[in-house]
């Protein structure tokens, strides 16, 4: 028996793509393609709805940072509840790409996109934001020197909120000193949490 040569690849073929859906605000409902790289999972329908139920009393008019931003999920449904800036960050170029044809379709307005590793964008120039999420690859994360890097940075306001989002079987994340868990909860294999990072001198107890 012969074996045929093969050829090389086609060109045309069209990259794997996957989809998420917005699920309530503005954009209730829209469902968004995005390149469907290794590693990068939207976070799901139910640990979001949580999530911005945990976030309802502060999403409105907050500025947002979308760290290790993928799919742009948690950013784009910020900016749909009401968020009045969101700056996504990711390394890979076709994700930050996927989330700029996004807020052009959907006319959003405050949205912004960095192609940057984390890492490196950390060390810039702090600029305060009201909440932060990190949902980068599971069991990737050093949660002390990432929580670290943004209070000590300059990217967290007072009262500022950072999501966390890792394997369920990695448990609570450790956090600083002075950081305080708020939420925390597991859906399936995902574990997600909410923390704060310490208060200013003077406003311990403040509501």
């Amino acid at each position: 028996m012969t074996q045929s040569k093969r050829g090389p690849r086609p060109t045309s073929r069209k990259a794997a793509r996957g989809s998420f859906r917005i699920i309530a605000g503005a954009w209730r409902g829209r469902r968004l393609d995005f390149p469907a790289l290794p590693g990068v999972r939207p976070t799901g329908d139910r640990v979001r709805e949580t999530l911005f139920n945990w976030l309802q009393p502060v999403i409105q008019g907050a500025r947002c940072l979308d760290l290790y931003a993928g799919s742009g999920a948690l950013g784009l449904e910020a900016l749909s509840r009401g968020a009045a800036e969101v700056l996504f960050v990711d390394r890979e170029p076709t994700l930050t790409r996927a989330i700029e044809g996004h807020l052009e379709m959907l006319q959003a307005v405050g949205g912004e996109c960095r192609c940057q590793d984390a890492g490196r964008f950390l060390e810039g120039q702090g600029r305060g934001f009201d909440l932060a999420f990190l949902d980068p690859p599971f069991g990737s994360a050093d949660w002390p020197v990432l929580c670290e890097q943004l209070h000590s940075g300059g990217w967290l306001v007072a009262g500022a909120r950072v999501y966390l989002e890792d394997a369920a079987g990695v448990g609570e994340p450790a956090l600083p000193p002075g950081w305080a868990l708020l939420r925390s909860a597991k859906a399936g294999n995902v574990g997600y949490h909410l923390a704060s990072p310490p208060q200013p001198a003077g406003r311990e107890g403040e509501e």
